[in-house]
């Protein structure tokens, strides 16, 4: 876990990066656009951008106007700090797959939360007995703060539901997208029926778990474009499409454009 300004966060100064943690950018003063896998984001004063691991991103940032403080942690670590093992899953903003993946904030709000993360940074640095149990306090309220800002702003549910099977299905695509693209490969995972898990699925993020597979699996076919060098054959090949065509009717279906369009497009 760190907590990083303009002046140490290397990637900014152009080429796509990823890593392995979350990080959330908080652009006191910004300008300019966020490439994050295909979505492309614009960077104003007061933007917040939530970042989930191996995206790929590049900046385009205005130089002379630009204040930013970066929050970076891994699962690893929160599973250490938090009992709930789905934690970021029950985050609205990680793993977002209908939503931007930026909200904006005003002067005031901002201000309270770089408070926070120089508060943070000071427990980081100098590290006393007590510093983690501060800094888990300090990190869960910004984290669910931030959490209730989003779903203001994008006006989700943020309701707790009895059973987790809606966030469960989301962590396990992110395992196996690859390898299961059926609902009913999930639910026996789960140990559930197709309908107990769409029923989670559609009162926790109001879509059925279909949709979201097929949303997901869209997701991960367009990052496979755009950073694996792979063909179209090689791609549907590792997704267990039986033919290459199969995708391509898949991805159109979905997205409503080709392959080579949704590639022309992004090279624009």
């Amino acid at each position: 876990m760190n907590v990083l300004t303009e002046k140490e966060l290397d990637y900014l100064e152009g080429g796509t990066f990823n890593a392995d943690y979350f990080e959330i950018l908080f652009f006191k003063k910004g300008r300019g656009t966020l490439s994050l896998n295909h979505q492309h984001i614009n960077i104003d004063d007061g933007a917040v951008v939530f970042i989930s691991p191996y995206q790929n991103r590049k900046l385009n940032l205005a130089a002379d106007h630009l204040q930013v403080t970066s929050l970076i942690f891994q699962e690893a670590f929160l599973n250490e700090f938090f009992a709930d093992k789905l934690f970021t899953y029950r985050l609205l903003y990680f793993y977002q797959l209908q939503h931007p993946l930026k909200m904006n904030i005003d002067e005031v709000e901002m201000d309270k939360y770089c408070s926070l993360l120089r508060e943070i940074k000071s427990e980081l640095v100098n590290s006393k007995s007590d510093s983690v149990h501060i800094i888990r306090s300090l990190l869960y309220y910004l984290l669910q703060t931030l959490n209730r800002g989003y779903s203001d702003a994008h006006a989700l549910s943020i309701r707790n539901t009895q059973h987790n099977f809606g966030f469960q299905f989301k962590n396990l695509m992110e395992i196996h997208i690859k390898d299961k693209q059926r609902i009913a490969d999930y639910a026996e995972l789960l140990g559930i029926s197709r309908i107990s898990l769409n029923k989670a699925v559609k009162a926790q993020f109001n879509t059925t778990a279909s949709q979201l597979l097929k949303q997901r699996l869209v997701f991960e076919i367009q990052n496979m474009l755009l950073y694996s060098n792979k063909t179209i054959n090689e791609i549907a090949y590792e997704l267990h499409f039986p033919e290459p065509n199969h995708l391509m009717r898949f991805f159109k279906a979905q997205t409503g454009q080709t392959t080579s369009a949704f590639l022309s497009e992004l090279k624009q």
